[in-house]
């Protein structure tokens, strides 16, 4: 018995050792420029992301950034229309000396996106209807917490009952609960003002493959389980994204331990 009792009081106290090992690292702020790889010239407002502890920032006009990291963090570094590196921390780049990341640009071409205004008056009775609308697009209205799809979404056939049982929400409520630090930051990311404008302007989904652990197919089915139209799948940021997954989580997570029907899902916002 007394051998027993040893044995559990050594595995609490290893295994609170481990939990304070990331606690012990300290801190320190990474300075760095981001650059043109091929002209030389620095990129304002590009993404630095650490992946590890869901703190972001952007770089200032002449492209330079500060983000308080620790050695073996990954800190995600992006820019519209170029290719987005990936970075681990080691004590060498934490010495004090401003690192230089130059970024490559994508061969493909970026698209040239329009956006086109809608004048509204105020009233949100009234400028609900004013709003134009496809039968894929999903709206927002400042004020108002529900969104507007016309258009049905999408069911998915699913060749037996087996297969049925490894689709993607299922795959996301599994993930989240053998993972609940992955479910934590994603959370952090739509809570806290400097993160919300990073993946508010960011487009590429990689932030929110990395945390679900998915690729981008993956992502998609994800979404069109979650009944969301191809249309907002295809152009929402990813802040918009990460609100998706979450709201869909919480669905599903209600319909798992019975707390609503089916029929009766709350409203996605």
């Amino acid at each position: 018995m007394y051998k027993h009792l040893s044995l559990i009081v050594l595995l609490f106290v290893s295994t609170k050792l481990f939990s304070q090992k990331d606690s012990i690292i300290p801190t320190k702020i990474l300075k760095g420029q981001i650059v043109h790889a091929e002209k030389n010239e620095t990129l304002s407002a590009a993404h630095v992301l650490n992946l590890n502890t869901v703190q972001g920032t952007i770089t200032n006009e002449d492209g330079f950034f500060e983000l308080p990291t620790r050695v073996n963090d990954t800190i995600l570094v992006s820019y519209l229309g170029f290719s987005s590196i990936k970075l681990k921390i080691t004590n060498d780049l934490l010495k004090g000396n401003e690192l230089e990341i130059a970024l490559y640009e994508k061969p493909e071409e970026v698209k040239e996106v329009i956006i086109k205004s809608t004048k509204l008056i105020g009233v949100l009775e009234v400028d609900v209807k004013m709003v134009p609308k496809d039968r894929f697009t999903r709206i927002h209205i400042n004020g108002l917490p529900q969104t507007y799809e016309v258009g049905k979404p999408k069911k998915k056939n699913f060749s037996s009952p087996i297969a049925a049982l490894f689709n993607p929400v299922d795959f996301l409520y599994s993930h989240f609960g053998k993972k609940p630090k992955q479910l934590k930051k994603l959370q952090k990311l739509k809570k806290e003002d400097d993160l919300r404008k990073i993946m508010a302007g960011k487009f590429d989904r990689e932030v929110m493959m990395e945390y679900l652990d998915m690729d981008r197919q993956e992502l998609t089915d994800l979404l069109t389980d979650c009944n969301y139209s191809d249309y907002f799948i295809k152009k929402a940021s990813d802040l918009q994204m990460t609100e998706a997954v979450l709201d869909c989580y919480e669905n599903y997570k209600a319909l798992k331990k019975g707390k609503i029907e089916r029929d009766k899902l709350p409203k996605k916002n």
